[in-house]
């Protein structure tokens, strides 16, 4: 219901919002506006976004916990999206997002609201587990009723 009722809403927000904005500025200086704040959104999107990449990978290297940078990489590309859809209130929306302390709010939210369950299998005896390491040596073999690869004719050996 929730969703409906935002794909029914936002336009009509949007719709309005443009009509009040060119009726104050003019048409040509609202669609100049959208066409920034769309640039602005996708220079910033690239910048926050790469930054919050390089924050996964480090903390991921140190075999830490990523799931905040990860939330953080969410929002950052849901504020994406909404920047480029053309419109004041989704670029509200999106620059919103792109301000850290904003996103701890919503990721704190959304955390409260989100229940995770976690479910484990003991290992049985025998079986590798993380960190295990099992030595082997292999042959490499070609399927039964195929040539070797490499040999199909189509080059001359000499």
């Amino acid at each position: 219901m929730w969703i409906f009722l935002a794909l029914l809403l936002v336009p009509l927000i949007e719709i309005a919002l443009f009509i009040q904005v060119g009726d104050l500025i003019g048409l040509w200086p609202t669609l100049a506006t959208v066409i920034l704040t769309a640039i602005a959104g996708t220079w910033l999107l690239r910048l926050q976004g790469g930054d919050a990449l390089r924050r996964v990978q480090h903390i991921l290297r140190e075999g830490g916990d990523p799931r905040g940078p990860l939330a953080h990489g969410a929002l950052i590309l849901i504020a994406g999206v909404v920047l480029l859809t053309p419109g004041f209130f989704t670029d509200a929306i999106g620059f919103l997002l792109l301000i850290p302390a904003v996103r701890n709010i919503v990721i704190a939210e959304l955390a409260r609201r989100v229940v995770v369950r976690t479910m484990s299998q003991p290992r049985e005896a025998g079986r590798g587990g993380p960190g295990d390491v099992i030595d082997a040596e292999y042959d490499v073999e070609p399927p039964q009723g195929q040539d070797i690869p490499g040999n199909s004719g189509w080059t001359r050996r000499d």
